[in-house]
């Protein structure tokens, strides 16, 4: 007769399994904006903003809205999940660990706000709306989106760099641990072209590529939740 199955293992595997589950499809939806290399958006992707794809004054804004909501709610349960499980496991309950899953669960409640915030219009496009915007006659949602968005990039910077670290020191997540320090270096980059193109174009100094640069931010961030998911599937299967 074979041994009985331990009902704790079991419920481990599929809590495992949910979890990579929930932040791989969360990491693929994350990506819908490539849609606008087939869809005609009326925006250039190497100045505007990805939020101006799901602008209010967008013909396709509710679709990016959609699917921003998605990715942020399927993520947002998957870090969730992931945190349950530390509380239930002590021994899994590393603070690298708990720092980085709660960074994702922010990233992903953060980004499922930003679908409810909106832009109202282009700023990087429309210069009538980049002057309401500097003079403050936009809604208030564009103010909100700004603090959901920045809350959301921490919160990603937050569980990229925190749970590589743990992988790395705790021996967990064999492919996490190999190719995530590579993605931390090149996320970081990405942010810092961000940021800088941010302030530039806030200044009122042009937007020095930057809708290239946080169209390279965001991918990253896509890739390395693919990476986590994949990385939590696999140690859960052997």
């Amino acid at each position: 007769m074979g041994t009985p199955a331990d009902p704790d293992q079991n419920e481990n595997e599929s809590g495992s399994g949910a979890v990579a589950g929930l932040v791989g499809l969360g990491g693929a939806a994350y990506t819908a904006w490539v849609l606008e290399v087939v869809l005609s958006t009326g925006l250039d992707p190497i100045e505007a903003y990805v939020s101006e794809l799901a602008a209010q004054d967008q013909p396709l804004g509710g679709l990016f809205r959609a699917t921003d909501f998605t990715a942020g709610l399927l993520v947002f349960l998957g870090g969730l999940l992931a945190l349950v499980r530390l509380v239930r496991y002590p021994r899994a309950r590393r603070p690298w660990a708990v720092a980085g899953w709660a960074g994702v669960t922010l990233f992903g409640a953060a980004t499922a706000a930003d679908a409810w915030l909106p832009l109202s219009c282009r700023p990087t496009a429309d210069p009538e709306c980049a002057a309401r915007e500097t003079a403050g006659l936009v809604p208030a949602t564009h103010q909100a989106h700004a603090v959901s968005s920045s809350l959301a990039m921490t919160g990603a910077l937050v569980g990229i760099v925190a749970l590589t670290v743990a992988a790395r020191r705790y021996r967990r997540l064999a492919p996490l641990a190999r190719y995530g320090p590579a993605l931390v270096v090149l996320e970081l980059l990405a942010t810092a072209w961000t940021l800088t193109a941010i302030s530039l174009f806030t200044a009122g100094h042009g937007t020095w590529a930057l809708g290239a640069g946080q169209r390279l931010q965001v991918f990253l961030v896509a890739l390395w939740l693919g990476l986590l998911a994949y990385s939590v599937h696999k140690e859960h299967r052997t």
